[in-house]
């Protein structure tokens, strides 16, 4: 590797046809329609394994697109995040075939307990040997709320205390519960596990009662890394408090500097490291060999997009329905329980520009809230050292237009100039026996002192727990 900053890439998919490009289904060389097909997640995995990518980034919801005309017609008739699978159960067989992928898994705590989850995704970080991420959300769509037993969300900065809790108590499952060599496997005196090297956690908090042990040994990692995504004033709280990789949206280098410097300046605040954070934006890359070639590409894939199927995305992400605005009238900043992110980069972010429902919908049709760069290997390379050295982020979450296709386009042609260039590592030099952690900070494969999680390392290690 060079002294050129090191760039890291997640590929950024969903269990589901239609992710960031609504209506792209329909074009011939799109095989997400093999969703429901190991193989097509296998496939990949192998793909993105041999292409230098750290990771594979699962999004997730839990409920439908219907705030768009207030129906979810829309998003059912154009595949907007809907049909959707789980996507924990592909973890596993994804690992089976991979030897340096990571897996960052979304999952939302608003409708988990935390004693559930917790062994879920130990469960994964032992089959994966330590390479699983938890991308920690607490949901934003009211129809998720009203199909798991809600009237409604909670108010939107009422779930980050709620969030602030159930992490409390994972981390001190993972972290206090069990000591390192509690499994003992001692068949001369019968003991599997010595009990006294296990002992309860005992929270009895304001949301949460879990007075008894962990039904996990440790993992690799024991605390998986914490990806957030958190954007508001209070999402960018939670996320400076727990993250150690934050996934970020934003439409310009600029808006993306401010956001960058504000969630550093308040990891630093929080007594942690703020270069250990790794900061991630949503991308979409079009390569071609040529730049006319990579454009004729995005052009194409415009002309299958649908503007239906943004308008859904959005109204899902933002809370309001543009169905009823003027598409020509340039949209106002308003106060909804959604993720608010998304309104404020549309309305706030950026205070030199406006935008009207016509320009969201058709910024969003490729790529999501998301840049879309489209160019020949040296074009797009310089792009993304663009947007790492001018903005601070640390790399990028690679959205698709057509998948497989976009990645394998990447894999082929980007990544070779990346490596050229000593921005990402060569694969001789990738680290097939790091954990995830590992290769994102550098470290070893626990928590560092100053996360949160670590306060509860301390406590096992004065409770007489072994280092």
């Amino acid at each position: 590797m060079s002294s050129a900053k090191r760039i890291y890439l997640n590929a950024f998919e969903m269990a589901c046809v239609g992710h960031q490009a609504p209506g792209l289904w329909r074009h011939p060389d799109d095989q997400a329609h093999r969703y429901t097909q190991l193989s097509y997640w296998t496939e990949l995995a192998r793909l993105l394994d041999r292409g230098g990518f750290d990771a594979l980034f699962l999004a997730d919801v839990l409920g439908v697109y219907d705030v768009y005309e207030g129906s979810h017609a829309a998003a059912v008739r154009e595949a907007t995040q809907v049909p959707l699978l789980d996507p924990l159960p592909l973890v596993g067989a994804m690992a089976a075939v991979t030897e340096r992928l990571g897996f960052g898994v979304t999952v939302s705590l608003t409708y988990e307990q935390p004693y559930a989850l917790a062994r879920r995704l130990t469960t994964l970080d032992h089959l994966t040997g330590g390479r699983v991420a938890w991308n920690v959300v607490t949901s934003y769509l009211e129809s998720a709320a009203r199909n798991l037993g809600f009237d409604a969300q909670r108010k939107h900065d009422d779930r980050y205390d709620v969030g602030d809790e159930f992490l409390d108590v994972v981390y001190q499952l993972w972290e206090y519960s069990w000591d390192d060599d509690a499994v003992v496997r001692d068949a001369a005196r019968g003991v599997f596990t010595d009990p006294d090297k296990v002992r309860p956690i005992d929270h009895h908090g304001r949301y949460y009662d879990v007075p008894g042990i962990f039904l996990s040994e440790p993992s690799p990692q024991r605390t998986p890394v914490i990806f957030q995504a958190g954007a508001s004033t209070r999402g960018r709280a939670f996320a400076a408090k727990h993250g150690e990789a934050i996934f970020i949206n934003a439409v310009d280098v600029a808006a993306t500097r401010r956001l960058v410097d504000d969630i550093r300046a308040r990891v630093a605040e929080g007594g942690r490291d703020p270069a250990s954070v790794k900061i991630f934006i949503l991308l979409t890359a079009i390569a071609g060999e040529t730049d006319a070639e990579a454009e004729a590409k995005l052009a194409d894939y415009y002309a299958h997009a649908s503007i239906d199927g943004a308008l859904a995305l959005y109204g899902g992400w933002s809370g309001l329905d543009l169905s009823g605005h003027d598409p020509d009238t340039p949209l106002a900043y308003q106060d909804t329980d959604a993720a608010r992110s998304a309104l404020e980069i549309f309305t706030k972010a950026d205070p030199t520009r406006t935008w009207t429902p016509r320009e969201v919908a058709r910024y969003l049709t490729l790529g999501g809230i998301g840049p879309v760069v489209a160019g020949s290997p040296t074009t797009i390379a310089d792009e993304l050292e663009r947007w790492v050295d001018a903005s601070g982020v640390d790399g990028f979450n690679l959205a698709y237009a057509v998948a497989p296709g976009t990645f394998e386009d990447f894999v082929a042609l980007v990544v070779p100039e990346l490596r050229r260039r000593g921005r990402i590592p060569d694969a001789e030099d990738a680290g097939a026996a790091l954990s995830l952690r590992e290769r994102l900070t550098g470290s070893g494969p626990h928590v560092a002192d100053g996360h949160p999680a670590a306060v509860h390392r301390a406590r096992r290690l004065a409770a007489g727990g072994a280092p």
